[in-house]
C-alpha cells in the first residue's frame, strides 16, 4: 500500500508519528514545529503543516536563532526525550540556525533543523539568496551547517527521504550522538509528490538506552575509590541528562563523598544536601575549589571538563591525583589520562554504590568534617552578599538575586547563558530541585535566555519561568517577547540594568584591556566610551513589545515587583538598575583561575602588571598524563 503525499506532507506526518521511551515512559519525539516562512519553505512544509495541522502544532518564531533557542530550552526541560523542529527559508533564515545549531550540539541537546535550499534540479538558478560556488554546484548556504550539527543530509530527491529522516531520528535520540539535527529541502523537492510505502507513517518508538558498566571498568573504578583519601565527585550535566540526581544522592550519602558541579550539573544534589560543596573552577566557591587543589581522585560524573571547570587546567594539583571518568561518551570517558567508565550516568552510579557498600567503603570521618565546616562558612559568605538592610538603595546584582532566591520554591526554573550573572549563580545560587538552574554554558550564547525560558514553559506550563538577562543579553535578541505574548507563554523576566558587558567589562581591566568598549556610553573625544550613559529605556521597549513591565529602584521595590511577578499570569517583567558595567557585582572573587592570554608586549602599565600576573598562573598549571 502507498500514499500519494508531497515531500513536505510525507515529513510531517512521519515526524508526527516518532516517539521515545525510556524507563517506561513513552511520549513524542518531535512535540511541534517552530517556523518563519519565505519563498524556500511557504509552499512546501508551510503548505504541510497546514495540511496536517493536526497531528503537528505549529509555533510562530520572529527570529530563528531564537527558535532553535526555544527549541533546545524545551528539550532540556523534556529530558531529551522529546524537541521541536524548525523551519526556515533558504539564504539568512536558513544561516541564522547556525549560532543555534552549534549551542544544541555543543550542549548535547537534541533539535530537527529543516531549512529550505535552493532548486535540486538547479532550473532556475541562480534563485533569490542564492550563494554562488563557482568551483562546486552541490554547496548552497545550508552547508554551513554541517560542523554545527551531529547529522546532515540534503534531501534531492523525494525517496532520498525515507533513509534521512530515519537516519535523523536515530541521532536525535541517541544519548551520546545527540545534538543538532539537519535536513536540508530543495524548495522544489519540498513540493514534489511521491508514492510513498504506508510503512514509513507507522508509529516507531525509540528507545533511548541506559548501558551499564563493562565489569572490568567497574572492578577498576571500584579499586580507585577504596584507594583514594580525598576524592571528589564532579557532576555535570550528564546527571541531569541522565535523571541520575537520585542515584548520585545516594551513591554520596554511602560514600560520604563531596560532590561538586559545574554549570551544566548544579542542581544535581540540593544546595543544603550535606555532599553538596557548590559550583566548582572559576565560577566556583571556595569549599569546592579548595577540594579540588587537594583531591587524590577526582570523580567525573557526565562532565566535559572545559576550561571552567578545570580551571584551565590549573585547579587540580594534588599529588598523585588520578581521574575517573563516568561518561557515557568514551570521547569524554578518556579525558585527563582518566580510567574510563563508559555507561550511563544513573546505571554507573547505581553499580558504584552498591559494589562499594559490598566493601563496607565510606571517607574518614575528619574529612567529612572538613568540608561540612567549609560549606558552612561559604554559606554564611553567600548570607552576606544576599543580605540588604536598607531597603531604600538600588540593590547590587547579588541583593537581586537574594531577593529572588528569597521568593522561590523549588518548582520555580531559573534560565541564565551570559554575561556577569553565570559567575554570580554558580558561586550563589541554592538550587532546590533538579532542573531549578537552567544554565546555558557550553555556549554561553548571550540571547538563549528568553526564547529558552519560552521552551521550558511550553514543556513544563505548571512551572514558573524566570529568564535572568543583562541589558546586553536583551540587546542581542528581545524579540521573541512578541511569541511569549502572542502565544500567552506567562515567562518571568528579571532584566538587571547595568549600561554595558559588565563581565566582559571586568575581564578587559584584568588582562589590561582597560574596560575599552565594554560600557554602554556615549563615545568621548579620544574614542572611548567612557561619555554618559545612553539614554535607552529598556523597560519601556519591553513594553513595547506587549510585556507587562514592574519597574523596581531600590531593594524594597525589587521584593514587591518580584513578588507580582511570580503571580502573574501574563509575560512579565521586572526591570531593576544596578551598578554600573565599570563597577564590581559585590560577589565574591573568582575562586581560580581562567586562561584568557595577555598581550606578550605592551607599553601600557595595565598590560605589562596583567602579564606578570599571568605568567605567574600559567606556571601552576599541569598536564594530567
Amino acid at each position: 500500500m502507498t500514499t500519494r503525499l508531497t515531500v513536505a506532507q510525507a515529513l510531517v506526518r512521519f515526524l508526527a508519528a516518532q516517539y521515545t521511551e525510556r524507563d517506561g515512559v513513552r511520549q513524542r519525539l518531535i512535540g511541534a514545529t517552530w517556523g518563519i516562512f519565505g519563498h524556500g519553505n511557504v509552499a512546501g512544509l508551510g503548505q504541510a503543516l497546514v495540511e496536517y495541522g493536526d497531528d503537528m502544532p505549529f509555533h510562530q518564531g520572529r527570529n530563528e536563532q531564537s527558535m532553535v533557542h526555544a527549541a533546545v530550552g524545551y528539550a532540556r526541560q523534556s529530558g531529551r526525550l522529546s524537541t521541536h523542529a524548525v523551519t526556515t527559508s533558504i539564504g539568512p533564515g536558513a544561516t541564522n540556525l547556525v549560532t543555534g545549531a552549534a549551542l544544541a550540539t555543543i550542549n548535547h541537546l537534541p533539535v530537527l533543523l529543516l531549512p529550505g535550499d535552493t532548486f535540486a534540479t538547479r532550473v532556475a538558478d541562480p534563485v533569490l539568496q542564492q550563494l554562488e560556488v563557482p568551483y562546486a554546484g552541490d554547496i548552497s548556504v545550508n552547508d554551513c551547517l554541517r560542523p554545527v550539527s551531529r547529522y546532515f543530509d540534503r534531501v534531492t530527491r523525494p525517496e532520498a527521504l525515507i533513509p534521512a529522516a530515519l537516519q535523523a531520528m536515530r541521532v536525535l535520540t541517541d544519548p551520546v550522538e545527540t545534538g543538532a539535527v539537519t535536513l536540508a529541502l530543495p524548495q522544489d523537492v519540498q513540493a514534489e509528490a511521491y508514492d510513498w510505502p504506508e510503512e514509513f507513517f507507522a508509529e516507531r518508538t525509540w528507545a533511548v538506552r541506559r548501558p551499564g558498566a563493562d565489569p572490568t571498568e567497574l572492578a577498576e573504578a571500584v579499586r580507585a575509590i577504596r584507594s583514594a583519601g580525598r576524592p571528589l565527585v564532579i557532576a555535570g550535566g550528564g546527571v541531569h541528562h541522565s535523571r541520575a540526581e537520585e542515584a548520585l544522592a545516594e551513591f554520596a550519602e554511602a560514600t560520604g563523598i563531596p560532590v561538586a558541579s559545574t554549570q551544566a550539573g548544579k542542581g544535581s544534589l540540593r544546595w543544603d544536601h550535606p555532599q553538596d560543596v557548590g559550583g566548582v573552577g572559576h565560577t566556583g566557591t571556595a569549599t569546592a575549589n579548595e577540594l579540588a587543589r587537594q583531591a587524590d581522585l577526582v570523580i567525573g560524573v557526565g562532565t566535559r571538563y572545559t576550561d571552567f571547570t578545570t580551571a584551565s587546567h590549573t585547579l587540580f594539583t594534588g599529588d598523585g591525583v588520578r581521574f575517573l571518568n563516568l561518561n557515557i561518551a568514551p570521547f569524554d570517558g578518556h579525558k585527563l589520562a582518566g580510567s574510563p567508565l563508559i555507561a550511563d550516568a544513573r546505571s554507573g552510579l547505581q553499580e558504584l554504590t552498591e559494589a562499594l557498600r559490598l566493601h563496607g567503603h565510606r571517607v574518614p570521618d575528619p574529612y567529612l568534617a572538613e568540608y561540612r565546616e567549609d560549606k558552612d562558612r561559604w554559606e554564611h559568605r553567600v548570607d552576606a552578599c544576599y543580605e540588604a538592610d536598607e531597603p531604600d538603595v538600588r540593590p547590587t546584582q547579588p541583593q537581586v538575586l537574594g531577593a529572588l532566591d528569597a521568593l522561590v520554591d523549588e518548582s520555580d526554573v531559573i534560565i541564565n547563558a551570559a554575561g556577569s550573572l553565570p559567575g554570580d549563580l554558580h558561586k550563589l545560587w541554592r538550587a532546590r530541585s533538579r532542573d531549578q538552574y537552567h544554565l546555558e554554558y557550553g555556549y554561553s550564547c548571550m540571547g538563549y535566555e528568553i526564547p529558552a525560558a519560552i521552551g521550558v514553559k511550553m514543556a513544563d506550563p505548571e512551572r514558573n519561568v524566570w529568564a535572568l538577562v543583562g541589558d546586553g543579553t536583551y540587546l542581542m535578541m528581545p524579540t521573541e517577547i512578541v511569541t511569549a505574548v502572542q502565544e500567552g507563554v506567562a515567562i518571568k523576566m528579571l532584566l538587571i540594568q547595568n549600561h554595558g558587558y559588565a563581565s566582559i567589562g571586568g575581564l578587559s581591566e584584568s588582562v589590561g584591556g582597560e574596560r575599552f568598549g565594554t560600557a554602554y556610553r556615549y563615545q568621548s573625544d579620544d574614542g572611548t566610551y567612557t561619555g554618559a550613559p545612553l539614554p535607552v529605556d529598556l523597560a519601556a521597549n519591553a513594553a513595547s513589545l506587549g510585556m507587562r513591565v514592574l519597574r523596581a529602584k531600590t531593594v524594597g521595590d525589587l521584593r514587591e515587583a518580584l513578588a507580582q511577578a511570580r503571580a502573574a499570569d501574563t509575560p512579565t517583567c521586572v526591570y531593576v538598575e544596578t551598578e554600573t558595567a565599570d563597577t564590581v557585582s559585590g560577589a565574591p572573587p573568582a575562586q581560580a583561575w581562567w586562561d584568557v592570554p595577555v598581550a606578550e608586549t605592551a607599553t601600557r602599565p595595565s598590560a605589562v602588571k596583567a602579564r606578570e600576573l599571568y605568567d605567574r598562573h600559567v606556571s601552576t598549571r599541569r598536564r594530567h598524563l
